[in-house]
């Protein structure tokens, strides 16, 4: 087992790692940017380390920088957290080479399902369902449209190394596609240095559903069930649930086979999500793998009692898995409380938090870094606490978040709290009918 571990991340999820290393008995070491002095996960780690000033290219995506760290600590291992350098794969080669044990997967393993066309020719060998499409990139418009006439209309083009919703488009139509084309190919340049595009018909009345995985370095690998992800807003998730009210037991296991025979085709080691778009006809299509540890991982361990982050360190220090899959035995949601106003746009707010309580009671979690007096700094996400809440049913854990909401306590920011308030009172939400479309025409001035 590891000695020591740095953690290569901020706030929740950094804070998150350290309360497991700390109860495995491993020494941390925290890392941070000047606008993050004062952040918890600075406060509760063994050693702290400052790796540059706030703008995360100069601090969090140094990797140089992080590398440095752990030898000047003697950390034998680093562990990643979720976005910046997580799906890295020069990050993983990077450690490797020095003698540092990266908690994730490889760079072989990130290569394979980093590049949404190369994940997808990967799940079609393994027989996992993959939405009808172009066979890897387009070379020109017309190219697309002669597909897209094949296939059928909608259709949606996406970049290869795209995420967040940018370079993507949905044409509904032969004529709106140069434009989207363009578009999208612009967008794609801009964000992301790469503005390869694949194309895919468009699943309508679509859930996200995605089933979390953990494989071993002995190629055993199993599942977990799924998330339901389906409450988003221009493809960020807000609301997740464990276990999906739109997903039957059948539907759970066959999701659950072909979520592990997508990871064997890479003998994949650690934790990962593999993500489906479920149609209104209950099919399912394979739409990209996570090789990370996921915002929402909290709700399943809950369902399944099962800490995720301490089987990710004990994969990765060549522990073997059970190998038996896991279903949920309860209920749980999890709302991503951000610092942003919902009322105008969903505008960040970052600023001082003057007053804060958090709620608690059976069955309530919450996961922040955040405390009376803190700075939210405007240089990173907008997320500053997941609240996750558990019970027998759907019903009582809606009616527990609701309580949960109303004694979480924030003043001096804008929060998504009342617009959570608003969604447990929803009746579509309370009915379980909803799809990744519905927060489209939401009426956010009634939260």
């Amino acid at each position: 087992m590891f000695k020591k571990i740095l953690i290569a991340n901020r706030g929740e999820i950094a804070l998150r790692v350290i309360r497991t290393c700390k109860e495995m008995g491993i020494k941390t070491v925290a890392v941070y940017s000047t606008a993050d002095k004062e952040s918890l996960h600075v406060r509760f780690a063994d050693e702290a380390v400052c790796i540059g000033p706030a703008p995360s290219s100069q601090s969090y995506l140094n990797i140089p920088n992080l590398i440095a760290a752990a030898e000047i600590t003697n950390a034998d291992a680093i562990h990643p957290g979720y976005g910046f350098l997580s799906e890295n794969a020069e990050f993983s080669r990077i450690c490797a080479e020095n003698g540092i044990k990266f908690i994730g997967a490889t760079p072989e393993m990130i290569n394979s399902m980093g590049d949404k066309s190369s994940a997808k020719e990967y799940m079609k060998k393994a027989g996992v369902p993959t939405i009808p499409g172009s066979e890897g990139l387009l070379s020109s418009a017309e190219q697309g449209k002669k597909l897209a006439a094949k296939i059928k209309y909608p259709v949606i083009i996406k970049a290869t190394a795209g995420g967040g919703g940018r370079g993507m488009r949905i044409i509904k139509s032969a004529d709106e596609f140069d434009k989207a084309w363009n578009d999208a190919r612009q967008e794609a340049k801009a964000a992301f240095g790469n503005d390869g595009m694949y194309l895919e018909k468009f699943v309508e009345e679509p859930r996200h559903i995605e089933i979390q995985i953990v494989g071993d370095q002995y190629g055993a690998v199993c599942h977990l069930s799924e998330r339901d992800c389906s409450i988003q807003r221009r493809h960020q998730k807000l609301i997740e649930e464990t276990p999906s009210p739109f997903i039957s037991d059948e539907l759970r296991e066959r999701m659950g086979q072909a979520a592990i025979a997508g990871a064997k085709a890479i003998n994949y080691e650690g934790v990962g999500t593999i993500e489906f778009l479920v149609d209104k006809h209950k099919d399912f299509y394979f739409m990209e793998m996570n090789t990370r540890i996921q915002v929402e991982h909290p709700i399943t361990e809950e369902v399944v009692n099962y800490d995720l982050i301490k089987e990710q360190i004990k994969v990765a220090a060549g522990i073997p898995i059970s190998g038996k899959n896991y279903y949920p035995q309860m209920h749980a949601i999890e709302c991503r409380i951000n610092a942003e106003d919902p009322k105008a746009g969903f505008r960040p707010s970052p600023g001082k938090i003057n007053v804060l309580h958090i709620p608690g009671g059976h069955g309530v979690r919450v996961d922040t870094h955040v405390y009376a007096g803190y700075t939210i700094p405007a240089n990173y996400d907008s997320m500053i606490a997941k609240l996750i809440v558990s019970a027998q049913t759907r019903e009582e854990a809606i009616v527990k978040m609701k309580r949960a909401l109303s004694e979480f306590v924030i003043e001096g920011v804008k929060t998504t709290i009342p617009f959570h308030m608003a969604m447990m009172d929803d009746k579509n939400f309370n009915e379980g009918d909803f799809t990744t479309s519905y927060l489209d025409s939401y009426d956010f001035t009634q939260v």
